[in-house]
C-alpha cells in the first residue's frame, strides 16, 4: 500500500512549530536556581520526541538527527541524570532556533541542514559529564511505575496510514529500548477479495523485556495517541525465556488463535531476540490499560486552511449584498398584502446576521498569538543590552482578527524593543533612582466597543522632553518651547527622527516609528503615547477587531456614495457661513464650538469633478453638510452633499482588483449593487483648497 506521505506535510509543519513554540515557552519559563516542575520538562521533551518521529515519518532526515541529539539531551535532563544551568536552557534555545530554521527551509522545499557549530557542541555536551549509573538514577529508583518487563497491546485505527503515520516505525522506536517478542494480530484480517489495501486490519502484541518507565512506552505511542487502543501492563513473570507465557499474553514460539508471527522483515526492524530476558521478575501487578479517547468539550477541533476560511468569508459577504438587495426591493410592498414575504426576508436578514458573525468568528484568534512572541524576544534583547527586565502579559484571551494579528507583529516588536533599549534603565541607574533593579515590562490587552487596545508600558525613566526639542530644532523642525506633552511625544513619529546617541543593532538610525504610525494607520489604528519623567512610558495601539467588515456612516458626495468607518466620525453638522475661515488663502477652516478644522471638500480631493447637471455657481456655493472625523488625534471637517444613514458593510480590497488610490481604504457594494468607496480618513488628500465663498 502507497501513501502520498507529502499531502501530510503541511500539517507535520504545523504541529512542529506548535511543539517548538511550546519548547520555547517551557524553557524560558525555567528558573535553574529552583525546582524545576517535572511536567514542564516532560512538555519540552513530548515537543522535541514528536517533531524527531515527524521527520523520521516524512523523511526529513537531517530534522530527525538533530531532533534525536536534541531529545536526548532533554532525557537524561528529564531523568535526572544531568543538572539544569543557564547554559543548558541558552543552548536548548539556540537548538529550538535551529530546528524552526530547519523546518522552515524544508516547508520552502529548500536545502538546510544542522548548524554545525550547534550540532558539534550538542554532541560535546552529551559525550561530557557522563550520566550517573548509581541506584539513584535508574529507572527503577527514579519511577515506581517501572518494572523488568512490560506486555503491550497495539491495535491502530484502519486509517492509520492515511494519517501519515507507519506502525513499523513504532516498533522500531519500541526496540530502541530494550528487546522486543512481537506477535501479529491478524483477526480482523478480511479475505483477499475484500481486503481495503488503503485499511490496515492488524494489531500487534508485544512483549517488552526491559526495565523501563511506563511514560517512556507512552513516548513512542504518543504520536499516535488517539489513532489507536493501546493497553500496557507490567509482566507477571520476565525470568523466563522469550518462550514463557503470562495470562492473557502468547509466547513467541505460539500464536493465538487469529495471530501470526511477525514475518522476517519486521522481526529485523525490530530487532526480536530469541533469548536474554532480564533475571529479575516483576510482581503481579492488575494490568494499567490506556484511558480510551473521549470526545473533547465542545467537538475538539479540525484544521483548516486560511484560504478556505477566506473564501467562506466573501461567500457570506455576498450573501449579505444579496440579502440587503432584497431588503430593498420589498420595501415599498404592501406589508399586508405581502406579509409572508416580508417576514421571510425579514427573518433572512437576522439569520444572515448570525452567519455573517459566526463565520468572523472563524478569523478571530487571541492576542496570545502575538504576546507569546515576546518572553523570547525581551529575554534576547536584555542579554544584548546587560539590563534586567521582567515581561509581565494580561489580556491574553481578548480576541482580533488574524490579518490584523499578523500586521501587527512588526509594529509592537518596534515597539517592545525599543522600550527596553531607550526607556528601561540599567540596573545600577535604577537603583541609584531608589527602584527595583529589574524593570518591568507590560503587555496588556483588552476590549472597548468595537475595537482592541494593546499596550506596552515600561516603569523605566520616561521620554526626555527637552531632549525631544532640542533634536526636533536640530532636524529644523518648527517647534514651540511651550508645545503641550502629547504633542512633544508626536515629534517621535517624524521621519528619521531619533535621540539615540549611537547607531546600534537596535537603534540610532531614526527607521522605525513612523512606519510603526504608517502600518498601524494602514490598519484604521492609532497610536498615542504618554510619558512622565522617571516613571515610565506607556504606548496605546487602537485597533479595529476585524478589517472584513466595519461599521459605516453612508453619505452622498455628488453623485457618488461614499462610506466613512464609524470609529473615525465625530459629529455631523450644517456648517453656518459665519463659522467658515480660511488661512493665508491656502486652507479652508470650519470654526467648530473654540476649534478650528481644516475643510475638505471630497469632490474636489478624490477628483470627482462637478456633479451632473451641477453649474460653476454651484461649485463656488458654500459647503452645508460636514462630517467631522479624527484620525491620530487630527480633526478634519469633510463637506458632503447628503448623510444617507448608518449601514454594515462588506470590505473589498481594492488594490487587489485595480491599485492603490490614495484617500480609499477599499470598497463595497450596497444593497442597490452600486459599488461605493470606503474612505481612509488618515489618508485623505490635503488638496485642493476649500473655496469660503457665501
Amino acid at each position: 500500500m502507497n501513501v502520498d506521505l507529502s499531502q501530510f506535510h503541511q500539517t507535520f509543519f504545523d504541529e512542529s512549530f506548535e511543539g517548538l513554540d511550546a519548547m520555547e515557552a517551557g524553557l524560558l519559563g525555567l528558573d535553574p536556581a529552583q525546582p524545576v516542575d517535572p511536567e514542564t520538562v516532560n512538555a519540552i521533551f513530548r515537543a522535541a520526541h514528536s517533531i524527531k518521529g515527524g521527520a523520521g515519518t516524512f523523511g526529513f532526515v537531517e530534522i530527525g538527527g538533530f531532533t534525536h541529539l536534541l531529545e536526548t539531551l532533554l532525557d537524561e535532563l528529564r531523568a535526572g541524570q544531568r543538572a539544569w544551568d543557564a547554559s543548558l536552557v541558552e543552548l536548548l534555545l539556540q537548538c529550538v532556533d535551529s530546528t524552526r530554521g530547519m523546518l522552515q527551509a524544508a516547508q520552502q522545499g529548500e536545502p538546510g541542514g544542522a548548524d554545525a557549530a550547534l550540532e558539534a557542541q550538542l554532541q560535546q555536551v552529551l559525550a561530557s559529564a557522563a550520566p550517573a549509573t548509581g541506584a539513584e538514577h535508574s529507572p527503577a529508583a527514579a519511577d515506581p511505575a517501572c518494572t523488568a518487563g512490560w506486555h503491550i497491546d497495539f491495535r491502530p485505527e484502519p486509517d492509520i496510514a492515511q494519517q501519515g503515520n507507519d506502525p513499523l516505525r513504532l516498533l522500531r522506536a519500541l526496540a530502541e529500548l530494550g528487546p522486543l517478542d512481537v506477535e501479529c494480530d491478524t483477526a480482523a484480517l478480511r479475505p483477499l477479495a475484500e481486503h481495503d489495501a488503503e485499511c490496515c486490519p492488524l494489531g500487534w502484541r508485544i512483549r517488552l523485556q526491559a526495565p523501563v518507565e511506563e511514560a517512556a512506552i507512552r513516548e513512542v505511542f504518543a504520536w499516535v495517541d488517539d489513532a489507536c487502543e493501546l493497553q500496557i501492563r507490567p509482566s507477571v513473570d520476565t525470568a523466563d525465556g522469550p518462550g514463557s507465557a503470562s495470562p492473557g499474553t502468547a509466547s513467541s514460539g505460539t500464536a493465538h488463535p487469529g495471530t501470526a508471527k511477525l514475518g522476517d522483515d519486521v522481526a529485523a526492524a525490530t530487532e526480536a531476540p530469541a533469548s536474554g530476558a532480564p533475571a529479575n521478575a516483576a510482581p503481579t501487578a492488575s494490568p494499567v490499560a490506556a484511558p480510551a479517547p473521549t470526545p473533547r468539550e465542545g467537538g475538539g477541533s479540525i484544521r483548516v486552511g486560511v484560504d478556505k476560511i477566506d473564501a467562506l468569508i466573501n461567500l457570506v459577504g455576498e450573501l449579505v449584498i444579496t440579502q440587503a438587495m432584497l431588503r430593498q426591493r420589498v420595501q415599498g410592498l404592501d406589508p399586508v398584502e405581502h406579509e409572508s414575504l416580508l417576514g421571510g426576508i425579514g427573518q433572512l436578514e437576522q439569520n444572515t446576521r448570525h452567519l455573517q458573525e459566526a463565520v468572523m468568528a472563524t478569523r478571530m484568534l487571541p492576542v496570545d498569538v502575538v504576546f507569546s512572541r515576546f518572553p523570547r524576544v525581551v529575554r534576547d534583547v536584555a542579554v544584548q543590552l546587560g539590563k534586567q527586565v521582567r515581561l509581565q502579559t494580561s489580556g491574553e484571551g481578548a480576541e482580533l482578527d488574524k490579518g490584523v494579528i499578523e500586521k501587527i507583529v512588526d509594529p509592537l516588536n518596534h515597539i517592545v524593543r525599543n522600550a527596553i533599549d531607550h526607556g528601561i534603565e540599567p540596573a545600577a541607574e535604577r537603583t541609584a533612582a531608589g527602584k527595583a533593579a529589574e524593570a518591568t515590562l507590560r503587555l496588556s490587552a483588552w476590549h472597548q466597543g468595537g475595537h482592541i487596545l494593546i499596550q506596552v508600558a515600561d516603569d523605566g525613566r520616561g521620554l526626555d522632553r527637552e531632549k525631544i526639542l532640542a533634536t526636533a530644532q536640530a532636524r529644523g523642525l518648527e517647534v514651540e518651547p511651550d508645545l503641550p506633552d502629547a504633542a512633544v511625544w508626536d515629534l517621535i513619529f517624524a521621519p528619521g527622527f531619533s535621540t539615540a546617541q549611537a547607531v546600534t543593532d537596535l537603534s540610532g538610525r531614526g527607521v522605525g516609528m513612523d512606519v510603526v504610525r504608517r502600518n498601524i494607520s494602514s490598519l484604521g489604528g492609532q497610536v498615542d503615547i504618554a510619558s512622565e519623567r522617571g516613571q515610565g512610558t506607556r504606548v496605546t495601539i487602537r485597533l479595529p477587531l476585524t478589517l472584513a467588515i466595519l461599521d459605516g456612516m453612508t453619505v452622498r458626495v455628488g453623485q457618488e456614495i461614499l462610506v466613512v468607518p464609524i470609529a473615525a466620525v465625530i459629529e455631523s453638522l450644517q456648517i453656518e457661513p459665519a463659522a467658515l475661515r480660511s488661512l493665508a488663502g491656502e486652507q479652508g477652516l470650519l470654526q467648530v464650538r473654540d476649534e478650528y478644522l481644516p475643510l475638505l471638500r471630497l469632490d474636489a480631493v478624490l477628483g470627482y469633478g462637478a456633479s451632473a447637471g451641477s453649474t460653476a455657481a454651484d461649485a463656488d456655493a458654500a459647503p452645508r453638510l460636514a462630517v467631522v472625523v479624527e484620525s491620530q488625534r487630527e480633526k478634519l471637517a469633510l463637506v458632503v452633499d447628503e448623510l444617507l444613514g448608518q449601514q454594515q458593510v462588506v470590505v473589498k480590497n481594492l488594490e487587489t482588483h485595480y491599485r492603490p488610490v490614495p484617500g480609499v481604504a477599499g470598497a463595497t457594494i450596497l444593497g442597490d449593487g452600486r459599488v461605493a468607496l470606503i474612505l481612509d480618513v488618515g489618508g485623505v488628500p490635503r488638496r485642493p483648497p476649500v473655496s469660503t465663498a457665501a
